[in-house]
């Protein structure tokens, strides 16, 4: 941190935590101000640059189709260093391109969690590299098989805006661990982290091995259109739609991480007030911007008012208000502004009961708020929210709730709260979410051990840890034949014994 700020409370937790420490122990950052001189930013790239960047990753990578484990550590180490010097620049960017974004929310969502990929890949890639022993039956020894994890080649990333870092470069700790080339759009709508973006890379990475192209939703078509090796497109459905139908045409492999209606399930036995807390965190992170967020809360019907009196002091306390403003950061842009205070609108307009949880963010009207038990046909349970509006629906029995779950569309996130371990397995089997977060919100996707993805309409593919290792591979089936060559006695022509020989070996 920069040496104006005062020095941490306890000055051996950074060193024993690292950023983590960091984080937890420092205060941030003074938000920028935000009528301070911004740069220039570059115009976006041509179609004709976008190809000629795909073609000089593409003759790397052909160059040299194996990158060595020192290689991949060294670009590993240079991102995640680049990362940790300019995380200043990096808070400013998004928050001047958000009009308002936390800086801790940044530092934690956004740096913190890249670098600590880039870290956990770092050191556990001489294990993710080694080959992998299979067996092979007797009848087809002697032999040894293996898989054999090869880069792909050039993979594509095209990122959203609502994490703008680190759903543009987290995924670049398991595509650089696997030994590709990476091109990345970042998006048009968050220019000034894009140009940072840009210049990071350029600055950290060779451009034969990363490079960074902006522009619009057009340029974004023919991105997807590029004969990439592999393609992880981050954003709604429906754009996770036509990017499938433009990278087909290529039969290019992708990974889609999109989003949907992400449930938090309080079972009877429920710990209300600290379920209260945890979605109150993970709802109001980021305005509610969140793929993962919690988009609508079931739980059992006596539960309903000493829920709403918990969730209504955890945002209070996590988001204080002053001079009548919450501490929190903003719904971007003036689109998403507008569509949160239509649906907020519908609800009212329908005599819903709706209650604030806390007051809203600076230059905002909308007081993030609490629906209760709207009908599945308002748009609030038609659409995934992104805004800090929160359905709450009571239920009278377990059945109902999960039904009402499994009537949907397989979220992203599932969150379980109780303490009934037979119950939570008995949740778990019944329904399906691309991952769960037990007794918590969010924090699933933060543990790099575990692979992120979704299912069905929240998405395909995965990546973290060596499941992201392993989906930016190409896990390449070898057998080598050794001696004695008995197999070949079976090979034609055929007499009597071997048909005896092979009927033995079906069982008949």
């Amino acid at each position: 941190m920069a040496a104006s700020r005062r020095p941490p409370l306890f000055p051996a937790i950074p060193a024993i935590f690292g950023m983590a420490g960091r984080f937890l122990f420092l205060p941030p950052p003074s938000p920028p101000a935000r009528n301070s001189a911004v740069p220039p930013l570059p115009p976006p790239d041509t179609t004709d640059t976008l190809d000629a960047t795909f073609a000089r990753l593409r003759a790397a990578a052909q160059a040299d189709p194996f990158p060595d484990i020192a290689t991949r550590r060294g670009w590993l180490t240079a991102l995640a260093d680049g990362l940790a010097k300019r995380q200043d620049e990096i808070v400013a960017a998004i928050d001047a391109d958000f009009g308002g974004r936390l800086a801790h929310e940044t530092l934690f969502a956004e740096i913190f969690v890249t670098i600590a990929a880039l870290r956990h890949a770092k050191k556990h890639l001489k294990g993710w590299m080694k080959r992998r022993r299979r067996s092979v039956p007797l009848t087809l020894q002697p032999g040894s098989a293996w898989i054999e994890p090869q880069p792909l080649g050039v993979v594509g990333v095209i990122a959203p805006w609502n994490y703008p870092l680190q759903l543009a470069l987290c995924p670049l700790a398991s595509i650089l661990a696997a030994g590709n080339r990476v091109l990345l759009k970042p998006s048009e709508l968050t220019p000034r982290t894009t140009a940072l973006i840009a210049d990071l890379l350029a600055q950290a990475l060779p451009g034969t091995v990363a490079a960074c192209v902006s522009g619009g939703p057009e340029l974004g078509m023919r991105f997807a259109g590029l004969p990439l090796d592999h393609l992880l497109f981050t954003g709604s459905t429906r754009v996770g739609r036509m990017v499938m139908q433009a990278a087909a045409a290529n039969l290019t492999p992708v990974t889609l991480e999109l989003g949907g209606k992400s449930p938090a399930l309080l079972l009877p036995d429920a710990d209300v007030a600290s379920a209260a807390a945890d979605i109150a965190y993970g709802k109001l992170t980021n305005a509610g911007q969140t793929c993962v967020a919690p988009d609508y809360v079931l739980l059992p019907r006596p539960a309903l008012e000493p829920f709403l009196t918990a969730i209504q002091q955890s945002a209070a306390t996590y988001f204080p208000a002053r001079n009548g403003a919450s501490a929190m950061s903003v719904i971007f842009g003036a689109r998403g502004r507008e569509r949160a205070q239509t649906l907020l609108a519908e609800a009212r307009s329908r005599g819903l009961r709706v209650e604030p949880l806390c007051a809203p963010p600076p230059g905002s009207d909308l007081v993030p708020s609490a629906i209760i038990d709207p009908p599945a046909d308002i748009a609030l349970m038609r659409e995934e929210l992104f805004a800090p509006l929160l359905p709450i629906i009571p239920y009278d029995d377990l059945e109902t709730a999960l039904a009402q779950i499994n009537g949907r569309d397989r979220p992203l996130a599932l969150y379980l709260f109780g303490r009934d371990g037979g119950v939570i397995d008995r949740v778990l089997a019944r329904t399906h979410a691309g991952g769960v977060s037990i007794n918590d919100t969010l924090i699933h996707v933060a543990v790099d051990d575990l692979p992120f993805g979704g299912v069905g309409p929240s998405g395909m593919g995965r990546y973290h840890g060596r499941d992201g290792f392993d989906n930016f591979s190409h896990l390449k089936p070898v057998f080598r034949r050794g001696g004695p060559r008995t197999d070949r006695l079976i090979r034609p022509p055929l007499n009597g014994l071997h048909r005896k020989l092979l009927r033995l070996l079906i069982g008949r």
